[in-house]
């Protein structure tokens, strides 16, 4: 008990029912600035819970996310009245790149470890990136698969236009492991710079087939026709993501993060063909 208590406790000695309500309306007091002290927190963004979250998050993301990311921005803000998620997709190594280089963003999904290293070497990340999901790659032919392709061999004829992504991408890099699993030598007539590009070469007709994500030929629908083959099981590309040190919007960026890593998260990935992490 204080000095001060202990001077108004002899002056109502003999009112002893005046001093309990003192008392009672001292500790009154002590809870509502408790309370105000948590609201407090909570605007700041240190306590998260629905409602509770506001302001933009940036997400940088691989290319092959395009679909299951926007999905899941859409539900995110409507869990989140006053959020707003704003994505940016592209190859994994310009998104880096663009993270290292001062670029303002407060997630950062990548495709492949490689990529997300260039991140946390340069002190970009905020924590330890955590895997969220893999994918696999597939062989996309034109629809009806007009060349019969069937398997990765079948890609190396010399009358067949194939593309690649470039190989400092993640579904590039994966490619090369596969052909080199198998010892096979392929010369696409490009290299292009993320899987979304290499997916549209075919979509436009201007290649024959590309070796890309499964996820990308189910979101294609039916303007592909998806050929699987063996050896992309010895090229599976894990996905991981992180909050980055930069951010500025912390509380909701992690709420992101959640999403994508919850049970909801998963099954929208699951649909679009992510495999489990």
């Amino acid at each position: 008990m204080t000095r001060s208590a202990r001077r108004t406790r002899r002056t109502l000695r003999t009112a002893g029912v005046g001093a309990a309500a003192l008392l009672a309306l001292s500790a009154c007091s002590s809870s509502d600035s408790d309370s105000s002290a948590e609201s407090d927190s909570t605007a700041s963004g240190s306590v998260s819970g629905e409602g509770e979250l506001s302001g933009e998050v940036t997400v940088f993301a691989a290319a092959s996310l395009r679909e299951s990311f926007t999905e899941l921005g859409r539900r995110f803000e409507k869990q989140h009245p006053g959020t707003r998620v704003t994505f940016s997709f592209a190859g994994s190594d310009a998104l880096a790149a663009s993270i290292t280089g001062g670029a303002p963003a407060d997630v950062f999904a990548s495709a492949s470890p490689k990529t997300m290293k260039i991140v946390t070497d340069a002190g970009g990340a905020a924590g330890t990136p955590v895997t969220f999901v893999r994918n696999q790659l597939e062989i996309a032919t034109l629809p009806g698969n007009p060349d019969k392709i069937g398997s990765l061999k079948d890609l190396t004829e010399s009358d067949l236009k194939v593309v690649l992504c470039d190989k400092a991408v993640p579904c590039g890099a994966a490619a090369q492991k596969a052909l080199d699993a198998s010892r096979l030598k392929l010369t696409p007539v490009s290299y292009e710079e993320d899987v979304k590009s290499a997916l549209n070469k075919v979509v436009l007709k201007e290649a024959d087939a590309a070796v890309v994500y499964k996820t990308d030929v189910k979101a294609a629908g039916d303007k592909v026709e998806g050929v699987e083959f063996p050896e992309s099981a010895d090229a599976v590309n894990e996905y991981p993501i992180t909050l980055l040190k930069e951010s500025e919007n912390t509380g909701t960026a992690e709420a992101f993060i959640a999403l994508v890593r919850s049970a909801e998260g998963q099954r929208v990935l699951g649909e679009a063909g992510f495999l489990k992490p």
